[in-house]
């Protein structure tokens, strides 16, 4: 039996009722602070895309797609967090950052995918002076039953998305592209390798039956709100700009 850790997470354990577990408190994992795109799933695009780019990517040549919010212009740069490894409260925190230290991991056996899913946790961050996250009579905690259900919102939201995924790749509405930035007399062509964009001449061109499917199946509100978020590469550049800028001395 193996279990495999999602990105970013070093070794992972089957989490049990006897474990204390330290929970973070301001800082995000270590892992965010360099990464300029994260996973989001279809049900955080309406609130994510309000603060970040949503775009499609593709690590396989173009055979499966996952939503990533994007978060730096630049290899290894995250705008939203500060050297303190505080993520920015004014913007939305993607679930992929907020049930760290735990998930939910599939289970492979010889090989091959097993249906049973596992409750996990990062192994760094057992200890003995951490919180239990059950009670002396085995009962969880609220602190625990709260995590507990943004983990299985968030593991049954990622098998909706990676439908939804699936229908707009069966229907060819992905395609790569670049984005120009303007902003006063700079323009700016911003090129990030794997970018996917719905195809909006494309989705207007489907034939009624297939529009009709991505209505019936609640995947045209995701779709919009991906397409408006692409407006926040505007404001993810200015951000660069602001981070870039030397600080003002202090009067």
């Amino acid at each position: 039996m193996k279990i495999t850790p999602p990105f970013g997470y070093d070794e992972i354990v089957p989490l049990r009722r006897e474990h204390r577990v330290l929970m973070p408190s301001g800082s995000t994992p270590v892992f965010c602070r360099s990464l300029n795109a994260i996973a989001v799933s279809a049900a955080e695009f309406p609130i994510a895309g309000r603060d970040y780019p949503l775009v499609f990517a593709s690590l396989d040549a173009g055979q499966t797609y996952a939503p990533v919010a994007v978060l730096g212009l630049t290899q290894g740069a995250n705008l939203f967090v500060d050297p303190g490894g505080a993520w920015d409260p004014s913007t939305y925190l993607p679930a992929f950052v907020r049930r760290y230290p735990f998930c939910i991991s599939k289970l492979y056996v010889d090989g091959a995918p097993a249906s049973e899913r596992v409750v996990c946790v990062a192994q760094a961050y057992l200890d003995k002076a951490g919180m239990p996250l059950f009670d002396v009579r085995g009962k969880p905690t609220p602190r625990w039953q709260q995590l507990e259900r943004l983990l299985a919102q968030y593991e049954a939201d990622l098998d909706r998305t990676a439908d939804l995924c699936a229908a707009l790749a069966r229907l060819d509405l992905l395609t790569p592209f670049s984005m120009q930035v303007v902003g006063g007399r700079q323009q700016v062509e911003l090129r990030m390798g794997g970018m996917h964009r719905v195809d909006e001449a494309r989705l207007r061109a489907l034939r009624p039956a297939s529009h009709k499917a991505l209505v019936s199946k609640g995947y045209m509100g995701s779709i919009y709100a991906h397409l408006h978020s692409l407006e926040n590469f505007t404001r993810l550049y200015a951000r660069q700009l602001h981070a870039r800028a030397p600080a003002q001395p202090s009067a």
